[in-house]
């Protein structure tokens, strides 16, 4: 008996001393290969920052990441989603297969930082000219997935199972009547067709210092609901207001009331929620009062169950204040992106290859972002895992937000994310292999 206790304690201590070889093995050759893409990877971002384009219109980026892939050894699937680049990495061993993804367009944000790989571009969006930016930094995304790309190329024979590079276009959300993004890609068949098991996702952020990584379980961002409302009432001389029933004026209480929801009927102790009134339109002339007026916004909500409870007081709040004001509204809620949601066991499992990449104490967990990732449509389908890298400079106390013609960040936080890639890959591909 006592002979069979030794045996298994020696049995335990024996996979505790391999694992953590492992892990330790697998830290060194993540930071010697991250090192040597590092300067390649700040190329392919100073590239990628200077030409953006926007959602479903990246032609030339996609191209761009198909040249590169290829010079790499890699034969990528383009088209996928309008512009979207996906590459499979086989190793031909036995082990999963681990989908990485990289969002690829930008915003009609017209830049103002004094870089030497400023954009200059200039689209059309909703019937304007517009300047075009990477002010979110998906021109590090990609760059950064494309030196994991080429890092895993290099040890290809050591690996265990397989990788699927993902590209994706339209994360900020495609043209108005056109479908894009991640929820094209899983409706085109990506999970399916490559055999997705498990999803990894970053996002480089300017709240963050270079070097740390943040994230959190399970909700991690909200959900983003798109409302349209249209007041209509009964045009008359601006001169002459009673002979008429005003949609500017019941507009604007609608708006004050609209407020009302989140300050006064939402539960804020459970999660937070938001609802923003961003476009306002109606009327022609100083002197007329219209017969229409239309507000647009989004709605952030990090519970379903919120979700649909803020749904339905909007449309009663809008539609009983045009009511008591003798006009109509016509209230239309369009669910955009779910909650990206961090599978709570992943996360668990793979916080070690996080705590590898950046060290123990530069990862952080954070409360929940009102802001959207589509990256959610992913986590739906398969366990998944989305985190921050950081990208402020050290010493920066007041960042430029995202979106914002000011964005920056630096490109020596790069470095994190090929990092906690290429950590989370190979940490994962042992696990689920280990003692095969």
């Amino acid at each position: 008996m006592n002979c069979l206790k030794w045996m298994l304690l020696f049995l335990v201590l024996s996979l505790m001393c391999t694992t953590g070889f492992a892990q330790v093995n697998n830290t060194e050759l993540v930071a010697n290969a991250a090192a040597k893409v590092e300067k390649k990877v700040i190329e392919y971002r100073h590239h990628f920052h200077q030409y953006p384009e926007l959602s479903n219109r990246e032609f030339k980026t996609s191209d761009k990441i198909v040249e590169i892939l290829k010079g790499m050894g890699y034969a990528p699937d383009q088209g996928m989603a309008h512009t979207g680049v996906v590459a499979v990495l086989d190793s031909g061993n036995p082990g999963p297969t681990i989908g990485l993804r990289a969002d690829i367009d930008g915003l009609p944000v017209t830049e103002r930082n004094d870089l030497p790989y400023q954009s200059k571009e200039v689209s059309q969006y909703l019937g304007n000219d517009v300047g075009v930016m990477h002010a979110c930094g998906h021109d590090t995304h990609v760059s950064m997935l494309l030196g994991v790309a080429e890092a895993l190329m290099s040890m290809k024979d050591q690996l265990k199972g397989k990788v699927v590079f993902v590209f994706q276009p339209a994360e900020e959300g495609a043209p108005v009547g056109e479908e894009g993004g991640a929820s094209l890609m899983v409706k085109e068949g990506l999970i399916s067709k490559y055999g997705i098991d498990i999803m990894f996702g970053q996002h480089i952020s300017s709240r963050d210092e270079v070097g740390h990584i943040s994230y959190k379980f399970g909700g991690m961002m909200a959900a983003a609901d798109r409302f349209e409302i249209k007041v209509k009432g009964v045009q008359a001389h601006g001169s002459r207001p009673w002979s008429g029933v005003d949609p500017i004026v019941t507009s604007a209480q609608i708006i004050m009331g609209l407020q009302t929801i989140v300050s006064r009927q939402t539960d804020l102790t459970k999660e937070a929620a938001v609802i923003t009134v961003g476009m306002i339109k109606g009327g022609v002339r100083n002197n007329i009062i219209p017969e229409e007026c239309t507000m647009i916004g989004t709605i952030r909500t990090l519970d379903t169950d919120m979700q649909d409870i803020i749904h339905e007081r909007i449309r009663k709040t809008a539609t009983s204040i045009a009511e008591a004001q003798g006009a109509t509204a016509e209230v239309d809620i369009i669910k955009n992106c779910p909650v990206t949601f961090n599978n709570l066991e992943l996360t668990r499992q793979m916080l070690p290859s996080l705590f590898a990449a950046a060290g123990e104490e530069n990862v952080r967990v954070i409360p929940a972002i009102t802001g959207a990732e589509d990256f959610s449509f992913y986590a739906e389908v398969v366990p998944a895992l989305f985190y921050f890298v950081g990208g402020r400079a050290a010493g920066d106390t007041e960042p430029h937000p995202h979106h914002s013609p000011k964005f920056l960040v630096q490109d020596e936080g790069m470095l994190t994310g090929v990092k906690a890639m290429l950590q989370l890959t190979l940490d994962y591909m042992d696990q689920s292999t280990a003692g095969q």
